[in-house]
């Protein structure tokens, strides 16, 4: 986990031009047209050898009743709220406002690191009338001009100095597996979590987004103790609405990064979205594992008791939408609209009345160990030569690809590395074939695993996989 230092200030001021300068992208629109951000967007910086994450905020105007004005301003007050440290950025050019005094006073209430940058000061006389910014009682202020770069040092020297230890961020060393509750908004996760714990330790709320950080527990599963990451709801980029779930996502994805099972929940009522399937995708990328929830099972069994009941009876009324799948059919529509995630292991549950709770945790506490196991390198090797023998690779442009030697370089995730003559001539087809072998032979359900191969002529070529 990195800290987090939030940009904020009223509009037009210089803040995405200070953001784009720091992480050195133009990853921010910049436009002298006030209210040109109104999304919160995060880029990673490093200075002094202390990385944090800045957040570009919209600009902050207290008093307008303007609807948009108000989101921005809502999104804006989350980044100060969430913050490790705040950068109250002003413009020098236009002299101390009334607005960057009621800004300040909202941010003095917060009792975090604020440093007062005051930007566009491009000239000597500007860099000495910022002593007027005094004035606001932030403290001293610190002159920048980002478009020209002159003065961001100092700024980022101050930024540096203000944040917390690192021992603060650190990641706690523990060999207890870590398990992620992820999904939509209003899946579930919360009411889960509760299930799981068996008391109310989260807001249970019909209102998506109610989580708002990533909570850390243990708990413990049948004399196992394992640590459970509660998320809140993530949703695709580009479609996040306003507010606090724009947080929630940075928050959840690096809850994935951080866990060694992603608990992936499906609301059953709806089956997999888009969203569900962009989750599956960041869990795919970062090689976790996954079991994929369906929730809410209660629901499609007390339809199909309905139904059946009326079909016996003809006085009792049909119940109302489509007839409800099976569970083997719901499995089989899971697996080809998550078909990138073959090996995902797919449990039916309802969070509400505890069914199979305990067989999610069981299946869980399974996949964490499978992501422990070791291949022996003389069964690999045997393995992928006979693999090789019977489907050789194609030549590529008179070429061929030549598998030399195999090992497994680590666990958790499982990740093995084959040398080959050339890593440039090996075809994604190819690499899916072996990763298929191995999983015939080793299995490693409800996993992903890694395959790296390296070019053994050269240690300049780049690895694939």
């Amino acid at each position: 986990m990195k800290p987090l230092v939030a940009i904020v200030g009223r509009p037009n001021v210089g803040k995405s031009t200070f953001f784009n300068r720091m992480i050195g992208q133009r990853l921010a629109i910049v436009e002298d047209e006030p209210g040109t951000t109104r999304d919160r967007i995060y880029g990673d910086a490093v200075w002094n050898g202390r990385e944090f994450t800045l957040i570009d905020t919209g600009g902050l105007e207290l008093d307008s009743s303007d609807d948009m004005m108000g989101r921005i301003r809502a999104q804006a007050q989350l980044a100060v709220q969430e913050a490790d440290v705040i950068i109250f950025l002003v413009d020098g050019q236009a002299g101390v406002t009334a607005a960057d005094s009621e800004i300040a006073q909202m941010l003095r209430r917060t009792k975090k690191p604020i440093i007062l940058g005051v930007n566009k000061a491009d000239n000597a006389k500007l860099r000495g009338e910022s002593v007027d910014f005094y004035s606001i009682g932030i403290g001293e202020p610190i002159t920048l001009s980002s478009r020209q770069g002159v003065g961001t040092g100092d700024l980022l020297d101050a930024i540096t100095e203000a944040l917390p230890p690192p021992e603060a961020f650190a990641e706690i060393e523990t060999d207890l597996p870590k398990f992620a509750i992820v999904g939509r908004p209003n899946v579930g996760k919360s009411s889960l979590l509760n299930s799981i714990i068996g008391q109310d330790r989260a807001i249970v709320s019909e209102i998506p987004g109610t989580t708002r950080d990533a909570l850390d527990m243990t708990v413990t599963h049948r004399g196992l103790d394992v640590i459970l990451i509660d998320t809140a709801g993530v949703r695709r980029r580009g479609k996040i609405d306003p507010g606090i779930e724009k947080y929630a996502v940075l928050r959840s994805e690096r809850a994935i990064e951080r866990c060694d099972v992603a608990m992936l929940i499906i609301d059953a009522t709806e089956g997999v979205t888009a969203q569900d399937t962009h989750i599956a995708g960041v869990i795919h990328e970062e090689a976790k594992g996954v079991v994929v929830v369906i929730n809410k099972w209660d629901l499609i069994r007390e339809q199909r008791r309905e139904l059946a009941a009326a079909e016996a009876d003809p006085t009792l009324p049909i119940p109302p939408g489509d007839t409800p799948v099976e569970a083997e059919e719901f499995r089989e529509r899971v697996r080809e609209d998550l078909k990138f995630i073959p090996y995902a292991s797919v449990v039916f549950i309802s969070a509400k009345t505890r069914y199979h709770v305990d067989t999610l945790l069981d299946q869980a506490i399974e996949i964490a160990s499978v992501r422990q196991q070791r291949v022996p390198t003389a069964q690999l090797n045997e393995l992928i030569r006979d693999a090789v023998l019977r489907h050789p690779p194609a030549a590529i442009k008179g070429r061929q690809l030549k598998v030399l030697y195999a090992t497994q370089a680590e666990i958790n995730p499982p990740t093995f590395v084959i040398f080959v003559n050339d890593a440039d001539l090996l075809h994604f087809g190819y690499e899916r074939y072996l990763e298929n072998q191995l999983r015939r032979e080793f299995s490693f359900p409800g996993t992903a695993i890694r395959m790296r191969f390296r070019s053994r002529q050269s240690d300049e070529h780049t690895a694939k996989g």
